[in-house]
């Protein structure tokens, strides 16, 4: 009863253990790996967001058996994250989310002065 009580106020606690043996694998990659990683994942939480629920666990197990897979490997890191690690992330994270609301703002801006300009179809 209590553990149900305390899901309801901070989540699933299956989820929460899932994570942290997500994070314990990233935490255990190799150099230059577990760095690239770390400030990929660091972006995700602070400037793209993340999927809600399941999908943010496989989006996260996923991003973990990239590295690991890049580790055993020997794949470079530039190889993995291409010129622009900021567009890598944006994209890695758009395949898990689908819309967001920064996507429907960004449609109405260029509706907006599309119909302003001329450019309205």
């Amino acid at each position: 009863m209590a553990a149900r009580w305390i899901e309801l106020v901070t989540g699933s606690l299956e989820q929460k253990k899932q994570y942290r043996q997500f994070r314990a694998r990233m935490d255990a990659l190799p150099e230059p790996y577990v760095t690239a990683a770390k400030a990929l994942h660091r972006y995700f939480m602070y400037n793209v967001g993340t999927p809600s629920d399941e999908s943010a666990l496989t989006m996260f197990g996923d991003f973990v058996d990239l590295w690991e897979r890049a580790a055993v490997d020997g794949t470079p890191v530039r190889e993995i994250v291409g010129e622009d690690p900021v567009e890598f992330a944006d994209a890695f994270v758009q395949a898990y989310v689908g819309t967001r609301w920064i996507d429907k703002e960004r449609a109405r801006l260029t509706r907006a002065i599309d119909s302003v300009t001329g450019d309205a179809q």
